[in-house]
């Protein structure tokens, strides 16, 4: 039977989350380009980027916007969209009205839930088993036109993964998986079990199973999804149905009922479905500097430090992709920008002129792997400046198999990777707590480190370098 097939849900992440239930005084307030969210330094638009695709063109109307409403900076997301901050209170007409000129906005419905990160190399580099834009063109389609879509939270977030395993393994609520013998693989949440499905049927799959899991969480979505049946009554256990759950993870059984029902449906609607087990993969950000292609032209992957670009080093990006490349930028859940396009006798001299300007180029930059939340003045909660702290601990050069690190001014640790890293936290006495977290939790206690840069650097260095 189906459901002795699906992998039992994996232990809950032992981390407050910002979607947590401990954290839910109201509906889900995620905010987007339309909902603005004020914060202590200004109002912020999140603007929803699927698999991180953007025209030049487009690249550098947020700039502009950014500079003329905001801050002046952009802000990378660990699912490749872009926030702007620091934007006035009476600016929200003018920036849905730009947006929706750049073409960012095909749904204000929709807008929020348009959460699909995508393998940022795939077809670039010849490495993986398909090139997944057809799916995520095909995809954002479906979600844009579907209705009952419009019910998922603004967290719930669908992986294309073109068979690499880079963004199987960042926890997305629905994640299709290429095959090398061109069938697809769908994934809910963070079961092993996955259902082998042809991949021209793969999109339509996903927003199947992101209806299945409204009706699971008590939302809005229903049979008329990828022209699936309706499910029999009792189709998810006691408390699954109505449970308010905004993504997979919260469901009672980690969405292994989700599972079943999912396969149920789709075989109902017609595709053939195999059954398989297959473990989710380490996280494997696409290396930094030039990345070869198949042809004479290559890509550059570049880092931003923290996540953030001024005018300068965006205004660096968006001419290179303009002068030199395809047109098309594109975002990685990384915090970093995959230029496509440069021809190859170019590429060394194009990822000089990028470094000169403050970008990551290397995995020898002593910023490679270094992460951090908003933190003061631009958040209420945070009990430190991050950012200024991290920047000012910056120790030397990583080794290669360093940890990743990331700076968090609460407990709510936004933005933090996953799988394994070194965890630095604010406390309320000035100070940083920093430890190790495998699997969801911190491998010891944790280690006191006053405020003091030096401290710090050494706390978090020799932290980067123990594996257990």
């Amino acid at each position: 039977m189906v459901g002795m097939l699906a992998a039992m849900p994996p232990p809950a992440p032992r981390f407050a989350q910002p979607g947590d239930a401990r954290f839910r005084a109201r509906g889900d307030a995620c905010p987007g380009a339309l909902r603005l969210h004020r914060a202590d330094d200004g109002a912020l638009a999140r603007v929803r980027v699927p698999g991180g695709v953007l025209s030049w063109e487009q690249a550098d109307g947020l700039r502009e916007l950014a500079g003329r409403l905001g801050d002046g900076e952009l802000y990378l997301t660990s699912r490749g969209n872009v926030q702007l901050r620091g934007l006035g209170a009476e600016c929200g007409g003018e920036l849905a009205s730009r947006m929706n000129e750049m073409g960012l906005l095909p749904s204000e419905r929709h807008e929020r839930v348009r959460n699909v990160v995508a393998s940022p190399l795939s077809g670039l580099d010849g490495l993986g088993a398909r090139d997944v834009r057809p799916w995520l063109d095909a995809l954002d389609a479906l979600v844009c036109g579907s209705e009952e879509a419009a019910g998922l939270s603004g967290r719930f977030l669908f992986a294309l993964d073109d068979g690499r395993g880079d963004v199987d393994a960042l926890g997305g609520d629905v994640t299709l998986r290429a095959r090398g013998d061109g069938d697809a693989e769908l994934r809910i949440g963070a079961l092993e079990s996955v259902a082998r499905i042809p991949a021209a049927d793969a999109p339509r799959a996903a927003l199947l199973a992101a209806m299945v899991f409204l009706e699971a969480a008590g939302g809005s979505g229903g049979s008329s999804a990828a022209g699936a049946a309706s499910g029999p009554a009792g189709a998810f256990p006691r408390g699954a149905s109505g449970s308010g759950a905004w993504r997979v993870a919260e469901l009672p059984d980690g969405g292994a009922s989700l599972f079943d029902e999912v396969v149920r449906r789709l075989r109902a609607a017609g595709p053939p479905v195999a059954l398989g087990t297959v473990p989710p993969p380490a996280a494997a950000p696409p290396a930094l500097g030039v990345v070869t292609g198949p042809g004479d032209t290559d890509a550059l992957s570049v880092g931003l430090p923290l996540g953030r670009a001024d005018a300068v080093r965006w205004r660096a990006l968006t001419d290179l992709a303009r002068d030199h490349g395809t047109g098309e930028l594109r975002l990685t859940p990384w915090r970093g920008v995959v230029v496509p396009g440069v021809r190859r006798d170019r590429a060394p001299g194009a990822l000089d002129a990028l470094a000169a300007v403050g970008l990551i180029t290397g995995d020898r930059s002593p910023w490679t792997g270094v992460g951090a939340c908003v933190g003061r003045p631009g958040c209420a909660k945070s009990l430190a400046d991050v950012q200024g702290d991290a920047a000012r601990a910056l120790p030397a050069a990583p080794r290669a198999d360093a940890l990743p690190v990331h700076w968090s001014g609460c407990e709510r640790r936004c933005g933090h990777p996953r799988g394994e890293w070194v965890d630095v936290v604010a406390g309320p006495d000035g100070g940083y707590r920093v430890s190790v977290v495998r699997d969801g939790g911190r491998t010891g206690e944790p280690e006191h480190v006053t405020g003091d840069p030096a401290a710090l650097a050494t706390a978090v260095a020799t932290a980067r370098t123990t594996r257990n």
